[in-house]
This record gives structure tokens, sequence and C-alpha cells, in this order.
């Protein structure tokens, strides 16, 4: 809930990946918020999916209907501009009681589904191993992801989840990005990560 402090940002596509929302307190509002945020970023594209703390999100969709006007929401969801396919999932290991927790088993079928072709892959946790530290040095990446991940070969996979190791790596083929804003919440925002496919 700290998306103004960004301003407005500028360019040809905007990925949001997930967490907007404050994990503990809710105003009835926040949803329309973060939307108007959105629809005050200048882009020809803006595409988001939910994280662990983004449970507004979570209430079912009839008829795969966006809970937004300024963006387009991706839950398992493939779209395609420009030649660039883009492939949103919000799921995450590791944490019953939050937002879109999902089991091991859950988490390999969602995976699986991926498709061929990929070339912007936008999902809340990590691939384990690669920007996954915590702030204590556990790696919370999902060893499931990294394997689609390695047979899918996107150009570029986009993720948050783990706060603590906002950055990015080259490995092979793929340019991962942890785009979390925040190491703390109460911290300083990092700056959005900018790159070119």
């Amino acid at each position: 809930m700290r998306h103004d402090e960004l301003g407005v940002l500028r360019g040809d596509v905007l990925i949001h990946v997930g967490d907007m929302f404050d994990l503990f307190a809710r105003e009835p509002d926040d949803l329309a918020r973060v939307d108007d945020w959105f629809g005050r970023q200048q882009f020809d594209l803006i595409l988001c999916i939910a994280g662990n703390h983004d449970r507004p999100l979570e209430r079912p969709r009839s008829g795969r209907t966006s809970p937004f006007r300024n963006v387009i929401y991706l839950e398992d969801e493939r779209i395609e501009h420009k030649g660039v396919t883009f492939y949103g999932s919000p799921w995450v290991p590791d944490l019953p009681g939050h937002a879109f927790h999902a089991p091991a088993d859950v988490l390999r079928q969602k995976w699986a589904a991926i498709p061929e072709g990929t070339d912007v892959l936008i999902t809340h946790t990590p691939p384990a191993g690669i920007l996954d530290q915590s702030s204590r040095g556990q790696s919370l990446g999902c060893q499931s992801l990294a394997d689609a991940v390695e047979q899918i070969g996107p150009r570029l996979h986009c993720f948050g989840h783990v706060h603590a190791s906002g950055g990015s790596v080259k490995s092979g083929a793929t340019t991962y990005v942890n785009a979390a804003s925040l190491h703390r919440a109460d911290g300083p925002l990092r700056r959005p990560k900018r790159f070119r496919i």
C-alpha cells in the first residue's frame, strides 16, 4: 500500500509481482486505491499477479472477470503483446494461512501448466536457489518452479516474495528479477527494475 511513493512511472510494459496490500491491516478501499495508482501509470500494457499478502484478490472471479479496471490481472493465464508472451501465476509454498498458498502437489501442477514458449514468466515465489534468501539466510524458493523454469527457459522470470533478496541475475538464457520493493515494511522503497527484451 505504498505505491503512491513511486509516483508516475513510464515505459512499455509494467509488471507488478504481487504483495500489493498490507498483510495485516486492510481498508475497504484498498483495491480501489491500488487500481487508481495503476491507472496513473504511463505504459502500453500493465500486468499484475497476486502475492501472499493479497487477500482481497482471493475472491472467486466469475467468468475470469478482472478485479481491476486499469491493469490486466493474471492468475494462471497468458497474454501476448507485440510478439512477447507473458504468463502469470501467484502461488506460494510453505505459508498455510496466507493468500494463494498451495501444497507441493498442487504447485507441481500449476508450474507444469506454464506454456512452452513463454518469454516472460511472472510468479510471486522465486525458484529455489535464485534470489530467494531470507534475511535469516533461509532459501525460500520453490524447487518444482526451478525445475519448470529450467525446462521452459523464459527470457525473463520476474518474481518477488522474498523481500530481502531484491535484485537481478542472469543464468543461462534467463534473466531473473526479484522485484520486491521493500526489504522491511518500514524501510525505504527500492526503485522499480528496468530491463529490455
